[in-house]
């Protein structure tokens, strides 16, 4: 199928490499500005938090801030007027000058041919219950058998809430693979960085797993193929 993707590359009138911003803080800065658009920050009215796949995501990466809209989500941040606004980051002003704006209709869904991508950021793939599962394994093919199986349904659950019915098997090939100690919410998290094939095709810069809208789990196709 094809799935509306929006990536808006956001300018500032100062430089923020020299600070530690981390995704969550671009999450916070944004949401801020627009309370009332619920995909922006996930929560409803009530302030229950809205369980699904976030359709509008937040990415720091290498000194450029980043906001990922999917669905809907795409058409919200593709209209948004934020030229003009300013965020606050660690007590700092930082006002909007310009946003690069992509948006396109890509394809979405399995495929014929396996598909390699790297993670940009931390995949958090693990719960607790499979976070005492993983530790007891103790090779690493076993490790790796039972990530696959996490990614297929990582991938699997995003699709129910794209409404996507997969069609067919999810097939799943990890290469290269690191653990990585991260930080979700201040509590330590084990995540993994690498790359993996999949015979399903994923826009560039989408999350996979836990805590997406937080930026983790960005991934980039590596096959150069359009």
């Amino acid at each position: 199928m094809k799935v509306l993707s929006c990536v808006v590359h956001l300018h500032f009138n100062d430089s923020t490499d020299d600070l530690d911003i981390q995704s969550k803080d671009l999450r916070g800065a944004i949401a801020g500005l627009c309370q009332n658009e619920i995909l922006l920050h996930q929560h409803l009215e009530d302030g229950a938090l809205k369980y699904n796949y976030p359709l509008v995501q937040y990415k720091y990466i290498s000194g450029n801030c980043l906001i990922i809209g999917i669905d809907e989500g795409a058409k919200v941040i593709n209209n948004l007027n934020l030229i003009g606004e300013t965020v606050t980051f660690f007590r700092q002003e930082f006002r909007i000058l310009k946003k690069d704006v992509s948006f396109q209709e890509l394809p979405y869904g399995t495929t014929n041919i396996m598909t390699s991508y790297s993670f940009l950021t931390p995949w958090l793939a693990l719960n607790e219950k499979n976070y005492e599962q993983y530790q007891k394994l103790g090779t690493w093919a076993k490790k790796k058998e039972l990530l696959e199986k996490i990614l297929i349904g990582n991938i699997i659950s995003m699709s129910k809430s794209l409404g996507y019915t997969v069609p067919e098997p999810i097939k799943a090939n990890i290469g290269q693979m690191k653990e990585v100690q991260t930080k979700l919410k201040g509590t330590p998290m084990l995540g993994f960085l690498g790359t993996f094939s999949v015979n399903f095709e994923i826009p560039n810069y989408w999350g996979i797993g836990k805590s997406v809208s937080r930026g983790f789990g960005t991934i980039i196709r590596t096959d150069n193929r359009q």
